[in-house]
């Protein structure tokens, strides 16, 4: 079975789905039988780092394969049709415009907000997702929901057969498993300022993210406990970031906010395994990585009550209205005060979210994904 993946997220400044495809496909590669090849368009086979602001490939290498994606885009399936000679199967991404010919074809779905929140994309994201629904998604043999919720979303709003989507969840890097050993050293000393205990937040500022309401329940805690405790946002400013960036600029010293900005992936696990929680009040998510890798390093989590983040975080997350800064503030309060109750709660918090967090491993993301090729193979 020869099947090629899409990763030209690995070209671009990507996140979550960028992260998806690197582990995805190492992992992929790493069970593939002897008789099974596991290819990258466009010739991407040598995707050795994850770097999130950047290709992962020097300028020299990357603009003839971003060259080569246009091309295909622009001519249309009968280049596809010459990139993927001898292929069984391609799994495209929103990257690629067209649909090959004789070769059968898969795609994930990550989430569906340009269908139910529009409001928080720009334009451009939104049309790029419907052509991808189009073009891609209605024509595919079998497609992969990455949590029950999307695979639910996609057949109510797209109208997919529920026989053409099966659930594979994502899974977590192993570094956030090992990250807690470190916590005494390296990531307090990094991240906390004078060893002061800090609240984080990881992802891209932008409106689906929440940032603005979780900054409103923030302002909302008693002095005492924002005296004692930071709250660290890390994520690169995104769309739409210019109020919530003018609010940290004229409020973080005040309330005890600290925004670091881009932290690179490699550093990423200390910086959850070092806090003392990880609020993630999010409008919507697909899979909800942030909340897996937190529970995975061993860090209690409070995050919102809707869309996959209840499957997702299962009992190990305190669940809040998203919507409402005051249930944030509850929340938090509820964590962080110094209490006998409130240390019992996130000690057990972080418990379950590791043996929770022991769900999502890459290892059995890679085993279903191949156990659905072979499927779609008919095999």
């Amino acid at each position: 079975m020869k099947v090629t993946i899409d990763a030209t997220s690995a070209l671009l400044r990507s996140a979550g789905v960028k992260s998806y495809t690197y582990h995805w496909l190492r992992h992929l590669r790493s069970q593939a039988s002897p008789d099974d090849e596991i290819r990258a368009f466009p010739y991407i086979n040598n995707w050795d780092r994850l770097e999130h602001s950047r290709s992962a490939l020097p300028t020299w290498a990357t603009l003839p394969r971003i060259a080569l994606l246009h091309s295909v885009n622009l001519v249309g399936s009968p280049l596809l049709d010459r990139v993927l000679k001898g292929v069984d199967i391609f799994h495209a991404s929103n990257q690629v415009r067209c649909a090959p010919r004789g070769v059968r074809l898969t795609a994930t779905l990550h989430d569906l907000t340009c269908w139910l929140m529009p409001e928080l994309h720009t334009a451009a994201n939104v049309r790029a997702d419907r052509n991808f629904a189009e073009r891609i998604l209605r024509r595919a043999d079998g497609l992969i929901a990455v949590s029950e919720n999307t695979r639910q979303d996609a057949i109510r709003l797209l109208g997919i057969a529920p026989e053409r989507i099966t659930t594979i969840h994502s899974g977590v890097a192993e570094e956030y498993f090992s990250a807690g050993a470190g916590v005494a050293g390296g990531p307090v000393q990094r991240f906390a300022r004078r060893n002061r205990p800090y609240v984080v937040c990881v992802g891209s500022i932008e409106p689906r993210k929440n940032i603005a309401t979780l900054l409103d329940a923030w302002g909302m805690l008693k002095p005492s406990l924002r005296s004692e405790f930071e709250l660290v946002i890390a994520g690169p400013e995104g769309w739409n970031s210019e109020a919530v960036m003018a609010r940290i600029q004229a409020q973080g010293a005040q309330l005890g906010v600290r925004y670091l900005g881009y932290v690179p992936q490699a550093e990423l696990p200390g910086l959850l395994a070092g806090a003392a929680v990880c609020a993630y009040p999010s409008l919507y998510e697909g899979f909800g990585l942030p909340v897996v890798e937190a529970m995975a390093a061993g860090t209690p989590v409070l995050t919102s009550n809707n869309s996959c983040l209840p499957e997702i975080a299962g009992e190990a997350a305190l669940l809040v209205d998203p919507r409402s800064a005051a249930e944030i503030a509850q929340g938090l309060t509820r964590l962080l005060e110094s209490k006998p109750e409130s240390e019992a709660e996130r000690n057990r918090r972080a418990q379950l979210g590791r043996a929770r967090a022991e769900q999502f491993r890459w290892e059995r993301c890679a085993t279903r994904t191949l156990e659905f090729f072979r499927r779609v193979m008919g095999r």
